[in-house]
């Protein structure tokens, strides 16, 4: 946790998006939705395929934020984009009733 930490606050995206998957799911720290979900948009907007892809879940289900399904297609099809085949996976399922 230590080390992820200060990784992302240098500004790494994977670093970031690890430390969100932490606060996520509450492994080495005391879980916390609106903190994954800021790390994973800081990775997210770095281009981090994962991180788009999970921050598109977090708007889909309001984790750790309001749901809003038009910001989280906008992250799952920068995420497929990339060829990220869980974003594909996702807007395959869900594009027909969104």
């Amino acid at each position: 946790m230590k080390w992820y930490r200060k990784a992302a606050e240098q500004g790494d995206a994977p670093a970031q998006r690890k430390l969100a998957v932490m606060y996520a799911l509450g492994r080495g720290v005391k879980g916390d939705e609106a903190q994954a979900a800021q790390w994973f948009r800081k990775a997210a907007e770095q281009g981090d395929p994962q991180a788009q892809t999970a921050l598109g879940l977090s708007y889909a289900e309001g984790h750790g934020m309001p749901v809003d399904k038009a910001e989280a297609v906008k992250w799952w099809r920068k995420a497929a984009k990339q060829g990220n085949k869980d974003a594909q996976n996702v807007l395959s399922q869900r594009g027909l009733e969104w």
